[in-house]
């Protein structure tokens, strides 16, 4: 049983990813026909794309219940970027971080991340049994009072973003020009098969975790945050390798600002996420490890090999925590 579900994790992971690319590809072919400009594709729908095997993965656990998946993916593929995706890029090549990443998008995606585990856990902190509450199997809810918070924030971000960029044009990327219907057929085989792969990854997550005696939390914040974020580590990797890493720091900032506004903000929309105790501590290690890193990219501008180092042994110790606690 358990080959099966390991067996139909792996296809809905890769089945995610396939949808992801085929939904940014189409949507963003049919974007140029009705002559969209490229830096609101990025923004927006490639943004979509990138991060919809999260999205998928939460939304979905969020409407069956499984409350410690929803929230534990977020958090964990938001440490797993800052500290794999960057740290594995800066060990094959040092990454130069643009100055508006440091004064704009890393101060918002700490607060960001203190706003939620201040507003999940304030009923704990104004009791003062925030320390005792490690042993409850639930301190707290991103209810939909937060996510219409996080979703009213996200979009005034985005619109800020388009507004700053049609100041500060940049040249657009040649997209090939293909028919609409398959356009069309891109985006509708993408959704359908996102989807498919979060149901997958869901339900074969779920019973993983009974057969090992694992919590959903664990499972969450370990193998389906690095499933759902295998698109930016391949990325980053390859791009890093050619030694484009300029845009590293701001796609992994970007998309720790979208998984927590966005994904975590539609999730609760739909479905309140109760939050126990391991995913607050989750999301004060996240806080951490945003302002470690943000401290690293403060310095000569650039995240270095011996800084990537660090960010790998902290990652690696974080898990090691994870599991024995």
């Amino acid at each position: 049983m358990i080959i099966l579900n390991s067996l139909i994790l792996l296809v809905g992971f890769v089945v995610l990813i396939k949808g992801a690319d085929w939904f940014v590809d189409g949507s963003s072919a049919m974007a140029k026909m009705f002559h969209v400009p490229g830096v609101i594709i990025g923004l927006t729908i490639v943004a979509l794309g990138t991060s919809a095997p999260e999205l998928a993965v939460s939304t979905l656990a969020a409407v069956q219940g499984s409350n410690e998946i929803a929230i534990s993916n977020v958090v964990g593929s938001n440490i797993f970027n800052l500290l794999c995706v960057l740290g594995v890029c800066a060990l094959i090549h040092p990454v130069p971080v643009d100055p508006g990443i440091t004064k704009r998008d890393f101060p918002i995606t700490i607060g960001i991340t203190a706003l939620v585990l201040i507003g999940t856990s304030f009923k704990t902190l104004l009791s003062g049994t925030w320390v005792r509450a490690a042993m409850d199997e639930s301190v707290g809810v991103v209810g939909r009072p937060i996510s219409f918070v996080l979703l009213i924030l996200f979009i005034f971000y985005i619109v800020y973003l388009i507004v700053d960029a049609k100041k500060h044009p940049a040249e657009e990327d040649d997209i090939l020009a293909q028919p609409l219907w398959k356009s069309v057929l891109m985006i509708i085989v993408g959704i359908t098969f996102i989807v498919a792969g979060g149901q997958a990854v869901v339900y074969a997550a779920k019973e993983i975790a009974r057969t090992f005696g694992m919590t959903e939390t664990l499972i969450g914040l370990t193998i389906v945050a690095v499933g759902t974020s295998l698109p930016e580590l391949v990325t980053s990797i390859v791009a890093a390798k050619k030694g484009e890493t300029g845009m590293a720091v701001g796609n992994v900032v970007g998309s720790n600002i979208f998984n927590m506004m966005f994904i975590l903000g539609v999730s609760s929309m739909i479905h309140p996420v109760a939050v126990n105790a391991a995913s607050l501590w989750d999301m004060l290690i996240l806080t951490v490890i945003s302002i470690i890193v943000y401290v690293f990219s403060l310095t000569r501008r650039t995240i270095d090999r011996k800084e990537g180092l660090v960010m790998l042994s902290i990652y690696i110790g974080d898990m090691v925590f994870a599991i024995l606690r």
